[in-house]
């Protein structure tokens, strides 16, 4: 301020004079965080400084209660840490039991599995591209999503009799053969899907707003993958063209290569993040019409195999891991040849994934945490196990 005879006065600057930091924490109850996460953020101003994801909230020692149930008793611990790929999580189960067994599992077993691994995929995906728009202030697609995943549904219902937690698997094949007349409902409601795929490349991508808040916002970098083990779709979008699908077969994927696609992006952003997800549902469809057609082609047979009353596996450890929807899932079992295991170990996609946070947040503004924290495609119940 300058007085009539030109002499200047400095007024009230007061704690403006010098930058201070505030710890910001959002959640556990909070609708951006897919249940709850707890974020403790630094910021200067309006810009995020440092991030902690903080985890634990659903903890419910899934690992050690393995331990204290038979081989048949721990598919149902298994399938819900990530509740939007249960039929997933069993697979990585019975698989190690398989192998520590020698077990050789009936054709029609393994093209189905495929298959409801397939479907279970796109019901996945279905959820993160509806709720990623309404978390951006778009609530248009959730709905479109809801109504896809309402037809698959249906159909997983109708072969294992749940809607979440399917517990179809078992030791050895499937519960039980597939319903007369199934497959043909199956692919009526695949081929009822991909019909209204195309919803998201207009109401989404292209949304001039959503592009607006998605391009060149998060992104994160190769070594960060690699550093932080991140993989699925995310670690795809950062250009690491990884899928054990393709580069480790398991069930029927080593005769599905013609119809797989790894699909990769080089930008890194949350942009590409969603184009990743939305590409690989596109693949998990034309994958299931490529089991289904396999299947039609098989002649009549086992869906499983007879295992004696008391499974035991022998003594030994293993390790099996599975292309889940949102990366890959790890499981390290021990045993010491009794009917429980000894030890075993998850590793799960969204643990890893949800790290990369301490990368991604520093440096980015307030208004985008939300943006970069739904493009990691995560769900909290696998962050905690």
């Amino acid at each position: 301020m300058t007085d009539s005879a030109g002499a200047s006065t400095t007024v009230s600057v007061g704690g403006g004079a010098e930058s201070t930091d505030m710890v910001l924490n959002i959640g556990p109850q909070h609708p951006s965080t897919h249940g709850v996460l707890r974020l403790r953020l630094v910021l200067d101003g309006e810009v995020i400084r440092r991030a902690e994801p903080v985890i634990g909230y659903m903890h419910r020692g899934a690992e050690k209660l393995f331990e204290a149930r038979d081989y048949r008793q721990i598919i149902m611990l298994a399938n819900r840490h990530d509740w939007l790929s249960a039929f997933s999580n069993e697979l990585g189960v019975v698989l190690a039991v398989e192998r520590m067994l020698g077990m050789e599992v009936p054709e029609r077993a393994v093209w189905t599995r495929t298959l409801l691994a397939e479907l279970n995929r796109v019901l996945n995906h279905l959820m993160f591209l509806g709720s990623y728009p309404l978390e951006l202030g778009g609530i248009t697609p959730v709905f479109h999503a809801f109504r896809e995943r309402e037809e698959l549904q249906n159909v997983m219902e109708e072969v294992s009799g749940g809607r979440m937690h399917y517990m179809f698997n078992r030791v050895g094949g499937l519960k039980e053969d597939l319903p007369a007349g199934w497959a043909g409902r199956a692919r009526h409601a695949v081929a009822s899907v991909r019909s209204r795929m195309d919803v998201y490349d207009r109401l989404v991508l292209g949304n001039e707003i959503f592009r607006g808040r998605t391009r060149g916002v998060g992104y994160l970098a190769p070594d960060t993958v690699h550093a932080y083990g991140v993989t699925g779709p995310i670690a795809r979008a950062s250009g690491v063209d990884f899928d054990l699908r393709r580069d480790e077969p398991y069930l029927a994927y080593g005769e599905l290569q013609g119809a797989l696609t790894v699909v990769t992006r080089d930008e890194g952003d949350c942009l590409a993040r969603f184009e990743c997800l939305l590409e690989q549902t596109h693949n998990a469809l034309a994958l299931a019409d490529a089991c289904l057609d396999r299947l039609a082609g098989l002649a009549p047979g086992p869906i499983n195999q007879r295992l004696p009353k008391v499974l035991k596996a022998p003594e030994g450890h293993t390790y099996a891991w599975t292309e889940n929807p949102l990366g890959v899932n790890g499981y390290y079992l021990v045993s010491r040849g009794e009917k429980t295991p000894y030890r075993l170990k998850l590793r799960s996609a969204s643990f890893n994934n949800i790290q990369a946070l301490t990368e991604l947040l520093p440096g980015t503004q307030v208004a985008d945490m939300v943006a970069i924290l739904g493009s990691l495609f995560f769900v909290v119940g696998d962050i905690d196990k």
